[in-house]
């Protein structure tokens, strides 16, 4: 341990898919972001603390940066910009499977002109999903980064098998302010529990849909009460004691979404909410009942009003 403490902001940005969220729960060491394989799963700047003896960084996971197509896409963006420049330490995600793109060289841009303006962010490259190629390649790829951009660092890096993580968290943490933690100890995100179930509940909505759907799909938790397992209305209970009942609204933009969601007698419907209790479960740790309800909210993507209902 140093005498020295810092702690700090630092942003992971990247295109879609480049594993951010993956990242961010790798560095936090538990689930504050979910992950799925269809582009744009992160729609809000959510927040993981990694609290370290000489450190404290507050990671903001931010949506994946791409051209957008609806309302919604714009604002999303506009996040990304927003938090880059309110931050000490920006994380670019760039695959080590993929070459650098137009979206790469988008946030690279505006990078550049963030720090025309002031000193900070320092930027440090992660090169993300090293377990996906060889050493040659990665290192092909290190150096095709290297060319691309100025950072101040570049760590190749694989979430999923968890190589080189303590490496980020290092770098990162060196290259923050010096300062007292911002969180107490065991606080390991700023994400309520409302939006961490109803995150919970969209990713399991996520598998096994393809098109546009995955686009279409939003959650709010309606209502979370607890009531006696035994269905006993007048029983007191201890805080804690009982079950938990969560009822939670999964919006689609149509008609015909609504029955792909919920499936042929309601089979598909039936396995979200069997994948999402079992997380939500873990989440709370202690028995749930999960009442899923499908809405539709017509083009809510590119409403202002429902986008402004559902929390974008």
């Amino acid at each position: 341990m140093t005498d020295v403490h810092r702690s700090g902001f630092a942003a992971l940005v990247g295109r879609p898919n480049v594993g951010k969220s993956t990242l961010t729960n790798a560095l936090v060491g538990e689930k504050v972001a979910i992950t799925s394989d269809k582009p744009q799963t992160t729609r809000r700047a959510i927040r993981g603390i990694l609290t370290t003896e000489d450190a404290q960084i507050i990671l903001v996971d931010t949506p994946g940066v791409h051209r957008p197509r609806t309302l919604l896409g714009r604002r999303l963006n506009d996040l990304v910009n927003e938090t880059l420049t309110d931050v000490d330490v920006v994380g670019f995600c760039i695959p080590a499977d993929q070459k650098i793109g137009p979206g790469d060289r988008y946030i690279a841009q505006a990078l550049a002109e963030i720090r025309a303006n002031r000193s900070r962010p320092v930027i440090v490259v992660i090169v993300t999903k090293a377990d996906l190629v060889s050493r040659d390649q990665l290192a092909d790829q290190l150096v095709a980064v290297s060319q691309f951009i100025d950072a101040d660092e570049i760590v190749p890096i694989s979430a999923v098998e968890g190589t080189q993580i303590d490496v980020v968290t290092r770098v990162i943490a060196s290259h923050l302010p010096e300062g007292p933690a911002l969180y107490p100890d065991g606080v390991l995100t700023e994400e309520s529990i409302e939006d961490r179930i109803a995150e919970l509940v969209r990713e399991a909505a996520l598998a096994d849909v393809r098109d546009e759907l995955p686009h279409s799909l939003a959650a709010v938790v309606e209502e979370i009460v607890e009531e006696d397992p035994e269905g006993d209305p007048f029983k007191e209970m201890a805080p804690g004691e009982g079950r938990l009942v969560v009822r939670v609204s999964l919006f689609v933009e149509r008609d015909s979404q609504k029955g792909i969601v919920i499936g042929k007698g309601g089979a598909h419907l039936k396995k979200v909410g069997t994948t999402a209790r079992r997380q939500i479960r873990k989440l709370m740790g202690r028995p749930v009942h999960l009442d899923i309800r499908v809405k539709v909210a017509k083009d809510w993507q590119r409403d202002p009003k429902q986008l402004g209902r559902l929390g974008f």
